[in-house]
């Protein structure tokens, strides 16, 4: 089975003002399609600056990334964008809704600019995908926190992506509500085939993956 997301001893080193300070040190790393993988590890070690190189929203400063076979050396931002453009999804710990607009105009918008012809139909079945058909012209802020998440992960999910990211995806929810978030995120993207890669402190969650990843000081452990 081919590769999804290779890292090949892969460095971060970013700046700060007692000097350069090394985040990722020498990292080898690799998700096959449709695998769910979970990177566990304490606080400080890594494991978000690893979902940031890998999804390209964060440069390498050595080693190789490669994501659903492409290098990320030397991409600009317009390449990687391109490269992402529904292919690659991202769920964070911070739900990032737009407050302005409803749960299905935030599963629609990212959609439609990504060139999908049927946005109504894909949002509103993301939404439905998690529960939501019922509350599509909702507003954030007459959202639960269990359900705004729910809306990111329809956003996430309903472009049928190849990879899907999640930072600590139930990290701002109750234990009801982070359990129901990650049966739906994991489900959905078992059904469809997509790879999975989670950060997460919460070992219960990181046990449904079908491999856990334990990072510690910037390596793996």
């Amino acid at each position: 089975m081919d590769a999804a997301l290779s890292l090949e001893d892969v460095y971060l080193t970013l700046p700060a003002a007692s000097g350069p300070v090394e985040i990722l040190k020498g990292v080898s790393f690799r998700a096959l399609a449709g695998e769910s993988v979970a990177v566990v590890g304490p606080s400080g070690s890594g494991k978000s600056s690893l979902i940031s190189v890998a999804s390209g929203i964060e440069q390498a400063t050595g080693g190789e990334v490669q994501l659903l076979g492409t290098s990320l050396t030397g991409k600009g931002e317009d390449a990687l964008a391109r490269l992402r453009r529904g292919r690659v999804s991202l769920v964070f710990q911070s739900f990032h809704l737009l407050q302005t607009m409803t749960a299905f105009d935030n599963v629609r918008a990212p959609l439609e600019i990504a060139g999908f012809r049927n946005v109504d139909q894909l949002a509103t079945s993301g939404l439905e995908a998690v529960g939501l058909g019922a509350r599509l012209h909702h507003f954030p802020g007459q959202l639960s926190g269990g359900e705004r998440q729910r809306v990111a992960v329809a956003r996430a999910l309903a472009s049928n992506p190849a990879i899907v990211f999640a930072d600590e995806p139930t990290g701002n929810l109750d234990r009801a509500s982070g359990s129901m978030v990650a049966d739906m995120l994991y489900a959905i993207a078992r059904d469809r085939g997509a790879t999975l890669i989670v950060v997460t402190h919460d070992m219960e969650l990181a046990r449904r993956a079908g491999r856990i990843v334990e990072m510690s000081d910037g390596r793996i452990v």
